[in-house]
């Protein structure tokens, strides 16, 4: 049995992405990944803290899950604008144009 397994870390704006392919040791968890991988060398915006918000194949992960081999650590940018506001906002918007249609 290997002593080592590879993973990949991944960050991405909308229009820049980087994949960091990596040997790690087995029991490597996301966070330490994602600090070995040195990924914020190649963006500016990207600062390496506990604070990041991790997730493995799309689904959110702690910063102190052990990796397994072929998995990928995503390093996800915080949100813009709450998605359930937009939601709300769309729909009044779409309400209030059907109620000036009705006269």
């Amino acid at each position: 049995m290997s002593s080592s397994i590879p993973v990949e870390v991944v960050f991405a704006l909308p229009d820049k992405q980087r994949i960091v392919k990596l040997q790690v040791p087995v029991g490597t968890t996301a966070f330490d990944a994602v600090t070995l991988s040195e990924i914020d060398q190649f963006f500016e915006e990207l600062t390496i803290s506990t604070e990041l918000k991790l997730g493995v194949w799309g689904k959110a992960v702690t910063a102190d899950r052990a990796l397994e081999a072929g998995e990928r650590v995503e390093i996800y940018r915080p949100l813009l604008a709450d998605p359930k506001e937009v939601r709300k906002a769309r729909a009044a918007r779409a309400k209030a144009a059907r109620d000036e249609g009705v006269e």
